[in-house]
């Protein structure tokens, strides 16, 4: 397994020396840290567990341990504050309206079968608006984050959305079960290519991808890719121009082609 061990300490550094980057954000890059230092050294590895969950989704002993340790985090450093996870549900609504939502291992069936697209998503919602998201996928040596009014970063080199003002000239990203509801929309894509989990959102983010279409998701699975999208210049909504934490699945744009994709999709 090849071994990676990033010093996001540095790329923190660079972005607060940029952006006044948050006392939130720091902590939710801490959050990715300590999430890193347990999901790494368990992939690949040959006595790893994984389990089926009565959804009949795989769980693995690193989902479960990532989660446990950061809510461990957050009831020490924001004890005031609500959590939403994956595998653990959620707490009592918070004081103040501000609730952690974490998705411990985005990707899981990637994860145990060796696949290193997966990543742990970290956000912080306050009022019903994410502030706050942070995507990390240390399998790829890529981590993306974003805080309201401090732009997005990859790796600390701010992110920008594509310009593609047509369908016919856009990459569209879909999940496997989307392919057969949106199969005219890819008909008219430039280029269509699945890419799996957070990854295909954050290629629209950072400009490669300038569609992304997924009808089944959670709150976990979208959270912390809202304010890294929009403060990249995306748009995300669910796939019916709606909110996207708590909608239906999730569409994100480069922004211009957004309402042309809804139209799109409203047909189908």
């Amino acid at each position: 397994m090849r071994s990676f061990s990033p010093s996001w300490s540095g790329a923190r550094g660079a972005v607060r020396q940029d952006t006044a980057v948050t006392d939130d954000l720091q902590l939710a890059l801490g959050l990715a840290d300590a999430a890193d230092a347990i999901t790494l050294p368990r992939f690949r590895a040959v006595d790893l567990r994984v389990e089926t969950k009565p959804d009949r989704t795989p769980v693995t002993e690193a989902d479960r341990a990532v989660e446990r340790a950061l809510r461990e985090r957050l009831a020490s450093a924001r004890p005031r504050d609500a959590v939403l996870g994956e595998e653990e549900g959620a707490t009592a609504d918070a004081a103040g309206g501000r609730r952690w939502i974490v998705d411990p291992i985005d990707g899981t069936k990637n994860y145990s079968r060796g696949i290193p697209v997966w990543f742990t998503l970290v956000a912080l919602e306050v009022d019903g608006d994410v502030a706050v998201g942070v995507a990390s996928a240390p399998a790829l040596g890529r981590r993306w984050w974003a805080a309201r009014g401090a732009g997005a970063f990859a790796n600390g080199t701010p992110i920008q959305v594509s310009k593609v003002e047509r369908i016919e000239d856009a990459v569209v990203s879909f999940s496997g079960s989307s392919r057969a509801i949106v199969e005219p929309l890819l008909a008219r894509a430039w280029h269509a290519q699945g890419y799996s989990d957070a990854w295909s959102h954050l290629l629209v983010a950072e400009g490669s991808v300038d569609v992304s279409v997924e009808h089944v998701l959670s709150p976990w699975d979208v959270a912390a890719l809202v304010p890294i999208v929009e403060e990249a210049g995306g748009r995300m909504t669910d796939v019916d121009g709606n909110r996207p934490v708590g909608g239906r699945g999730a569409l994100t744009t480069n922004g211009v082609l957004h309402d042309a994709v809804l139209a799109e999709l409203a047909q189908l």
